[in-house]
């Protein structure tokens, strides 16, 4: 894949403080692109993104908010739009990943999840909608989970959240095709993240193995991301790719 491919491309990339988000941010600003960092409350672990994308020659903004909240995304787009005059690229990545047991989860809880990973992500995507159409090759890229596709314990909202993120993308890509909009969803594996102390390892990461006996790194999964905001994937549209290693074969 040639460099700079993506120079004069603004990125917006959720949840892009930390681990996955962190790498995705980091891969398009080395490929060329201007990048807004976008982190729910944490604006230290955004601002120090932001460095990093300026140390190899990219722009970057930094944008703390909710994307629960319409109007915070909102303002985040008219920020972007108002800095670098354009949008190109809308990565969704912004989730929350709990985990309780059904028979004690509440609706407080199902709906936490679900305002963050499908409602944020509706109104990402209506919020960029008009300057993905006006930039001619608009790329959206949603952030999956391999749970969606395998099923876990204790995690029905966000196994049912990620697996809408599926038929969302499937949707939308059906629906912005018209507008040069391609709409793919990269669902990662097992990936090695660092955790915040005392937090436990996500059960469903016990009973999944790779077939390279490795776990990922969160660069695999921006890599695809990367690609798939490329000029070369502009014939890929509404697809579901796994980044996994192999500890998933379906579809």
């Amino acid at each position: 894949m040639e460099r700079n491919e993506l120079t004069g491309k603004v990125a917006i990339v959720t949840g892009s403080g930390r681990n996955i988000g962190r790498a995705i941010a980091l891969a398009l600003a080395d490929d060329g692109a201007s990048v807004v960092v976008n982190a729910r409350s944490n604006r230290d672990e955004a601002k120090a993104v932001a460095r990093e994308i300026e140390t190899v020659g990219a722009r970057a903004l930094v944008h703390v908010g909710d994307i629960a909240d319409p109007a915070a995304v909102q303002a985040m787009v008219d920020m972007t739009v108002k800095e670098f005059g354009r949008i190109d690229i809308l990565v969704n990545n912004a989730a929350l990943r709990r985990e309780k047991p059904f028979s004690e989860m509440t609706y407080a809880d199902w709906r936490e999840v679900m305002n963050v990973v499908l409602d944020g992500t509706f109104h990402c995507v209506k919020a960029c909608l008009p300057h993905l159409r006006n930039s001619g090759a608009g790329t959206i890229v949603n952030i999956g989970g391999l749970s969606a596709h395998t099923g876990a314990s204790d995690r029905a909202h966000v196994v049912t959240a990620k697996a809408g993120i599926v038929g969302f993308t499937r949707a939308l890509a059906h629906d912005l095709a018209p507008d040069g909009i391609t709409v793919n969803c990269v669902v990662p594996g097992i990936i090695g993240t660092p955790r915040p102390k005392n937090t436990p390892e996500p059960a469903h990461h016990l009973i999944h193995r790779t077939i390279t006996g490795e776990r990922g790194k969160p660069e695999d999964v921006a890599a695809v991301v990367r690609f798939l905001c490329s000029p070369a994937a502009r014939y890929i549209n509404g697809q579901a790719i796994h980044a996994n290693g192999g500890a998933y074969f379906g579809g």
